[in-house]
C-alpha cells in the first residue's frame, strides 16, 4: 500500500433535499492518476468541488494525509495551495497577462518574490507551451491555449495533487487534444491527479485507476484495464458500451 493523500470517508452532500452524494468511501494514493467517469448528474463534479472545499460537504470527511480539512483550523488557502484545481472555464483574470496570471497566487498566497514568482511562472509556461505567449491576456488566446495557461498557473503553485473538473469540455474538439496532451505528460512525471473526465481513451489509457459513479454514488472502482474490459456492474456496463462499441 502506498501513502495515502486523499480519503473520503463517509462522505455525503445534499442540496436541500437531493442528496447528491451518498456515504463515499475513496482513497487516493501519491502519484495515483485517478479518472472519474459517469453520465451527467452522477455527483463526479460535486465530489471533486467537496475535495477542495469549494462545496462543504454534509456529513463525512475529506481527509490530507490524514487531516480532517473540514475542520475549522484549516487554513482553506494554504490547503488549495497543495490540492490545486482546474476548473472547465479557465478562470484567468482577463486584465493579467498569461506571465501575470501565473504569478499573482504565488506571491500573495506562497508569499514569494516577484523574480522567484516570474522565474517559476516561466518554467511552467514553458512546460505547457506557452513561452510566445507570456505577454498575452485571456482575450487573445484560444480556449485551448488559456486552460494551458491556467494548469500552468495552478503548477505553479507546486501542488501535490491536481484536480481536474472536465477540463476539455468547454473547448473545441481540435484544442482537446493539446491539453490532454499535457496532462499525460504531468501523469508521466507522476504527479497525484483526479480527474473528472468525459475523454474515455484518457480514462483507459492514462490513469492508474477509474471510478465510475451514478446516482451519487461509487458503483465500480478498479484498474483501467478491468473496468473498461470486463466490467461487473450493470450500470458500468450501460454507460461504457457506447464507447466500447467505438
Amino acid at each position: 500500500m502506498g501513502e495515502k493523500v486523499i480519503e473520503l470517508v463517509h462522505l455525503q452532500k445534499q442540496f436541500g433535499d437531493h442528496t447528491v452524494l451518498r456515504d463515499i468511501h475513496l482513497s487516493v494514493e501519491k502519484g495515483e492518476v485517478l479518472s472519474i467517469i459517469g453520465a451527467s448528474g452522477s455527483g463526479k463534479s460535486t465530489m471533486l468541488r467537496c475535495i477542495n472545499l469549494l462545496e462543504t460537504p454534509t456529513s463525512g470527511q475529506v481527509l490530507y494525509h490524514g487531516q480532517d480539512i473540514t475542520a475549522r483550523e484549516m487554513n482553506l488557502s494554504q490547503y488549495r495551495a497543495k490540492v490545486g484545481m482546474m476548473f472547465q472555464s479557465f478562470n484567468l483574470f482577463n486584465n493579467m497577462t498569461a506571465l501575470q496570471n501565473c504569478v499573482t497566487g504565488q506571491m500573495s498566497v506562497l508569499r514569494r518574490s516577484r523574480a522567484e514568482a516570474e522565474k517559476i511562472a516561466m518554467e511552467y509556461l514553458g512546460r505547457v507551451g506557452m513561452t510566445p505567449y507570456i505577454h498575452a491576456r485571456p482575450a487573445q488566446l484560444s480556449g485551448g491555449q488559456k486552460q494551458r495557461v491556467a494548469i500552468a498557473r495552478t503548477l505553479a503553485m507546486e501542488p501535490e495533487v491536481l484536480l481536474f473538473d472536465e477540463p476539455t469540455s468547454a473547448l473545441d474538439p481540435q484544442m482537446v487534444g493539446e491539453v490532454l496532451d499535457v496532462m499525460r505528460s504531468l501523469a508521466g512525471d507522476g504527479l497525484t491527479m483526479i480527474v473528472v473526465t468525459h475523454e474515455m481513451a484518457f480514462a483507459r489509457d492514462v490513469s492508474t485507476n477509474v471510478v465510475f459513479m451514478a446516482d451519487g454514488v461509487i458503483c465500480e472502482e478498479g484498474r483501467p484495464k478491468d473496468i473498461f474490459e470486463n466490467p461487473q456492474d450493470p450500470k458500468t456496463r450501460e454507460f461504457l458500451s457506447r464507447f466500447l462499441v467505438g
